[in-house]
């Protein structure tokens, strides 16, 4: 059985959806970002960014334990030991590497800093309402909305007409496009694609994995401390 280290954030949910879409067993261990619980002296040694999620694997190469933090590599991971969600050639597999690697290092920062300096920087003490730092992160989360709309006009999914890890890694973030101040009416595709992925019953479960825990810190000081100052 897997150990999932998790909390319900759009990174949490890549990996929780995989583990659901695999249909591989797993158990939750809850770390509450909003509580420090990621700076925990024992869950640094699985995951030294102090970020989740990160897993341990039981069964990993050779039959011995493993332990991975950063949720592209732990797609990567999941995907090669079940032979799924990866494609059918090599080819394949490339063009789910580039649009996963899209994601880790342009969609998920960029939403991320949108969704800080749109909702939670305002509302801190001292308030920091930064115009020119919304209107960036507003503008670069469309931008890339738009890369994805173009890509998802011409193939099914987002590697082509298969379903893969790097729709997983993409569709939490992109399912919070409202927080992100974004448009779905000028992204017909994009719409198509969430809806469809959004309907799949290992991404309902998913993504409702401790969805109670689920909180809004824009008025949780001690945890904005946490989260946006250390």
């Amino acid at each position: 059985m897997i150990e999932l280290y998790y909390w319900p954030t759009p990174n949490g949910w890549k990996i929780s959806i995989a583990l659901e879409e695999m249909g591989l067993p797993y158990r939750v261990h809850l770390v509450d970002i909003g509580k420090g619980e990621q700076f925990d002296p024992d869950f640094l040694k699985i995951a030294p960014n102090n970020r989740m999620p990160a897993i341990i694997d039981p069964d990993g190469p050779d039959g011995e334990p493993i332990s991975i933090f950063e949720s592209g590599a732990i797609l990567q991971y999941l995907a090669r030991k079940t032979g799924r969600f990866y494609g059918a050639t090599e080819r394949d597999r490339i063009v789910v590497d580039q649009w996963l690697m899209w994601q880790m290092g342009g969609l998920g920062p960029m939403a991320g800093q949108a969704h800080h300096f749109l909702k939670y920087a305002p509302g801190m003490e001292p308030p920091n309402d930064l115009p020119y730092a919304k209107d960036r992160y507003r503008n670069e989360t469309a931008r890339l909305y738009g890369v994805l709309n173009r890509r998802l006009a011409e193939n099914d999914y987002v590697a082509g007409d298969f379903y893969s890890i790097a729709d997983m890694a993409i569709w939490p973030w992109a399912s919070l496009w409202e927080g992100q101040e974004q448009t779905l009416e000028d992204k017909p595709h994009m719409a198509r694609w969430l809806e469809t992925v959004g309907s799949r019953p290992a991404v309902r479960r998913g993504r409702a994995l401790a969805a109670e825990k689920r909180s809004d810190f824009r008025a949780d000081r001690k945890a904005q401390e946490l989260l946006f100052k250390r």
